[in-house]
């Protein structure tokens, strides 16, 4: 319920703000399409977050604290009366409401690692459909909130859903897990290692960033593709991009499954090859019939991100799983940021839809970083 509530708050507000910075504070298009380049904050704040949220006795403090934030950062968004401000509220506080999220399934691993479960991707694949039924419902929500009482009342609505998410928790505590240890290193060999054993954990990221990066491009530039070179009606427009949340809902329980049976990694790998055949479909596509091929693809690569990634940044970090998780988590905006830089200067350089020809090149190499991992975790399990 938490994530579901927070789901629709966020999804209804996020397609709107670019609308918002011009239409309220007067900002230039190419000014309010940096908004986004506010997302490389994201990282640096879900570090602190896990960090402190690791050393916190309970762990839904820190997502209590950063719902707050959030909220508090909303409300701020919707008084702005100059374009600077959203800039820096995205900054400073939107970055480390994202947080909460992260929290939250570290709260989810503590527990699983106190009752344990050979279903653990199913569980955490469950708790995930929330947050991807928000992002289903919340679009919508927001499309007809936004038109009738204004895009700051929007605003002041996603302040009021971000701060509820706390509430199906109540004053319920998940003390934080500590697995046995078996030595105490000194200071300095304690920060060593600590380096030594996050690195994993950044590679495993990196190499999501690299599969990620195509979806910031798809909702910048496929809907002008399929008005301005398609023209393509503005219901179907709505009904291709839709599609992708709806299918990725369907497809989390099955990626879960077959992750318990086949392994993580290698079900990631599978949806990184999923995500290489969407941006190829997008590239070549000369009808909406390709766009929806794309779409279902691209969907499967994103199944697996909402049900094995966290689970996997985790499992690469167990001495840090609130670490783990704000890391891997605020890799989605990053990816955002990135991919956003990347069609930029792909549609000026190729123009649409051959832009999707970048993000299907990263992806390969994301394919082929997943294939080295998958077989260096299978020798560390001999």
């Amino acid at each position: 319920m938490s994530l579901l509530v927070a789901g629709v708050g966020l999804s209804a507000a996020t397609p709107q703000l670019t609308l918002f910075l011009v239409r309220e504070l007067q900002t230039p298009l190419p000014v309010a399409g940096l908004y986004y380049v506010t997302n490389l904050a994201a990282p640096l704040a879900g570090f602190l977050v896990g960090r402190w949220s690791d050393r916190s006795q309970d762990r839904l403090l820190w997502f209590r604290i950063c719902s707050v934030v959030g909220a508090v950062g909303w409300l701020a968004m919707a008084g702005a009366t100059a374009v600077w401000m959203p800039f820096v509220i995205s900054a400073l506080a939107l970055s480390v409401a994202g947080g909460s999220m992260a929290q939250l399934f570290a709260a989810c691993r503590d527990e699983l690692s106190r009752h344990p479960t050979r279903a653990e991707n199913r569980v955490v694949a469950t708790v995930r459909m929330a947050f991807t039924t928000g992002w289903i419902l919340g679009p919508v929500f927001g499309s007809w909130f936004g038109g009738v009482f204004g895009l700051r009342a929007l605003l002041i609505a996603t302040a009021v859903c971000v701060f509820a998410q706390v509430i199906p928790l109540g004053r319920q505590r998940v003390e934080r897990y500590d697995g046995p240890r078996t030595d105490t290193p000194t200071h300095h060999a304690a920060g060593r290692r600590r380096i030594d054993h996050m690195m994993p954990l950044l590679v495993f990221t990196a190499v999501c960033v690299l599969a990620m990066t195509g979806d910031t491009i798809k909702f910048g530039y496929l809907p002008i593709y399929m008005a301005e070179q398609l023209h393509v009606s503005d219901s179907l427009r709505g009904v291709v991009i839709g599609i992708q949340p709806l299918l990725e809902l369907l497809l989390l329980p099955v990626v879960a499954r077959l992750a318990d049976r086949y392994g993580a990694i290698r079900a990631m790998t599978v949806g990184a090859v999923l995500g290489l055949a969407g941006n190829l479909a997008y590239a070549l596509s000369t009808s909406v019939v390709g766009l929806f091929v794309g779409q279902a693809l691209t969907a499967g690569l994103w199944a697996c991100v909402g049900a094995l990634g966290v689970s996997i940044a985790q499992r690469l970090y167990p001495e840090g799983v609130g670490t783990a998780s704000g890391i891997f988590l605020s890799a989605i905006p990053l990816g955002s940021a990135i991919g956003g830089t990347i069609g930029g200067v792909g549609v000026a350089a190729i123009g649409l839809p051959h832009v999707f020809f970048i993000p299907a090149g990263l992806t390969s190499l994301a394919i082929v970083a997943f294939v080295v991992l998958g077989n260096r975790e299978s020798h560390q399990s001999r």
